[in-house]
């Protein structure tokens, strides 16, 4: 038996569309963490950039469970002494960039290293339900169906 490595001639991407309105953030980060590295295929190798391009839109409307919107914090630092700033989930949310919350997110399960950084330029999130990238035909994935708990209930 010989293990199976990806050649970069091999490797073949596609490119997945994620409508995040109404998914909860840890879930759909864990599935786009995912599907960035090239797990859900069977050629995966390691240290190959393997995964599929992924475009997510709607990410304003993304959820919380529990009480994380309010006492999860994001720290950031000016580059001044004692410069380092604090913002909760919700006020990201509810400001300008509100597409940095998932971004972060999934940033967070991949492992670091150059790797990382090029993979993470496969990820285009949009906080609206319009995307510049509809000559690519992103498949539709939907990942309400996968697990009820994906989504929010109630």
């Amino acid at each position: 038996m010989t293990t199976y490595s990806a050649k970069a001639k091999d490797i073949v991407k596609d490119w997945v569309l994620i409508d995040a309105e109404g998914l909860v953030v840890g879930r759909v980060a864990a599935i786009i963490a995912n599907r960035l590295r090239g797990k859900h295929k069977a050629t995966f190798t390691p240290h190959m950039d393997c995964g599929d391009h992924v475009v997510v839109i709607n990410a304003e409307k993304i959820h919380f469970t529990g009480k994380k919107k309010e006492q999860k914090s994001y720290f950031h630092h000016t580059g001044f002494p004692g410069g380092i700033k604090e913002r909760n989930a919700g006020k990201i949310l509810e400001g300008k960039f509100p597409e940095r919350v998932l971004e972060l997110a999934v940033k967070r399960m991949l492992p670091g290293g150059p790797l990382k950084r090029q993979q993470m330029t496969h990820l285009k999130i949009y906080g609206g339900a319009t995307h510049p990238h509809d000559a690519q035909n992103p498949k539709k994935l939907d990942i309400k169906s996968m697990n009820p708990k994906n989504a929010v209930r109630g």
